[in-house]
């Protein structure tokens, strides 16, 4: 009888204890990110594997119609700018649901890379697939990625920089900092942040 009450308690416990701890989803630094295959502003489907010479990727979940978004777009598009002939090519993956936000559709998506003369791809997640894969929350969230023998090494997750509102206040380039450390063979420093922005769009 001392048995079964035991076993009783235990079970009641261990059911708790799986309640109440919820498992952590997403990335962290040092995981390796698997590929994906993503359909572009250009209707091609895009994967990282696609990159052969890349050391690296700065990947960033973003999107058109959130106010931190649009605000870091310039930053972006200045970013591969300045590290894609480095190896490290910015990937945009817009996350959000279409139907939430209509704004964020593949037209939208087209027009805006126009408007702002996007260098780099910027792919749908349609089936919402890949950023809960990564652990994404906000648009923008940065995922920098170091190219190994062993795959796409996280390195790096969180904010853009320390200053969304004002570009010229900037004290922290996050994302900067980190790639620079990469490609110096150097050990990233600050390898998570804060990512500010809108909420990913979901059914």
């Amino acid at each position: 009888m001392k048995t079964l009450k035991f076993m009783a308690v235990l079970i009641c416990l261990v059911s708790l204890t799986a309640f109440t701890l919820k498992p952590e989803v997403g990335y962290k630094v040092g995981d390796v990110a698997t590929d994906f295959s993503l359909q572009n502003i250009d209707g091609k489907m895009v994967s990282l594997s696609d990159y052969k010479s890349a050391k690296g990727f700065i990947v960033i979940f973003t999107c058109n119609t959130c106010p931190y978004a649009v605000a870091y777009e310039d930053r972006i598009v200045a970013l591969d700018k300045k590290y894609a002939s480095k190896g490290y090519p910015v990937i945009a993956i817009m996350p959000n649901d279409t139907d939430i936000k209509p704004g964020d559709n593949m037209q939208a998506m087209q027009a805006r890379a126009k408007a702002k003369g996007f260098t780099f791809p910027y792919l749908m997640d349609e089936d919402q697939k890949i950023y809960p894969q990564y652990g994404a929350t906000k648009t923008p969230h940065v995922y920098v990625l170091e190219k190994t023998t062993k795959g796409n090494i996280v390195q790096y997750i969180g904010a853009i920089d320390d200053n969304y509102q004002d570009a010229s206040k900037v004290k922290t380039k996050y994302t900067e900092n980190a790639v620079d450390a990469l490609l110096a063979g150097k050990e990233v420093q600050e390898k998570t942040t804060r990512a500010i922005g809108c909420s990913i769009k979901t059914k």
